[in-house]
């Protein structure tokens, strides 16, 4: 186990919902977290399983416009200057730099087609533990109508090396960090993304049987996007919860 610290790769994710009680209810369940609210930010809350830290979560009123979603964050350790970076290749910062106490800075952004993803440059909260199991962020995925674009915008913000992934399924690029881990990747949606969703980035968590947390979403008020299906790398899900904050699950050992 492990708390992520090289520039550029996952750190932290978080959802925003308009019912903070029923999607972190929901997610506590589903996942075995526990989770304690922030009154000094608004309620935040952090949520943690095996191992430490895993996930936020904020209420969001439907008024300001932000649809239920889980949003992923990339480590930035100057999130000013990687915030302009990514404005003069034909981002929108939707939130610039803003301190967050001294637990870090906050920015969030939208890629050029669209997607929106976060970065966090951290002081005293370093983002999740990796740890692999069941109950953490294990994968991070672009899933995009123009792949290429995407990764050429990626790659050159981050750092990240792409290489193309080898099987008879969509069209698929894996991402690595500067250190050679492998972190995430992008998916061609241009053949399933339906008409008015955007671009976006997607989170699996880890799960020890993906038909058992399928059917316990379902208990939970949850809904089934994408059926069980296997992949060489584990029984993959897509789910949402009873707000609609879309998310996958993964089988992992």
């Amino acid at each position: 186990m492990s708390t992520i610290t090289q520039n550029g790769v996952p750190v932290w994710v978080d959802f925003a919902t308009p019912d903070f009680d029923s999607s972190a209810g929901f997610f506590a369940g589903l996942f075995g977290w526990t989770y304690e609210r922030n009154p000094d930010f608004g309620g935040y809350g952090n949520f943690s399983g095996p191992g430490g830290l895993v996930a936020g979560g904020m209420e969001l009123p439907p008024e300001q416009g932000v649809p239920p979603c889980w949003t992923v964050y990339f480590q930035a350790d100057d999130a000013a200057a990687t915030t302009e970076q990514a404005k003069a290749a034909g981002a929108t910062a939707f939130c610039e730099p803003t301190p967050v106490g001294d637990l870090g800075v906050m920015a969030v952004i939208a890629d050029p087609e669209g997607a929106a993803f976060g970065l966090w440059q951290p002081g005293t909260h370093k983002g999740f533990v990796r740890t692999g199991k069941p109950g953490a962020p294990v994968w991070f995925e672009l899933n995009t109508r123009d792949k290429a674009a995407g990764v050429d915008f990626y790659t050159g913000l981050l750092g990240w090396s792409a290489r193309p992934y080898e099987n008879e399924g969509p069209d698929y690029t894996v991402f690595g960090a500067a250190g050679g881990d492998e972190l995430g990747g992008a998916i061609d949606g241009s053949a399933f993304l339906p008409e008015g969703v955007p671009n976006h980035w997607q989170v699996y968590f880890g799960v020890a049987d993906t038909d058992a947390a399928v059917e316990k979403a379902q208990s939970l008020g949850g809904s089934v996007l994408a059926p069980a299906f296997d992949t060489p790398n584990g029984k993959i899900a897509i789910l949402a919860d009873p707000k609609g904050i879309a998310f996958g699950v993964v089988s992992v050992s």
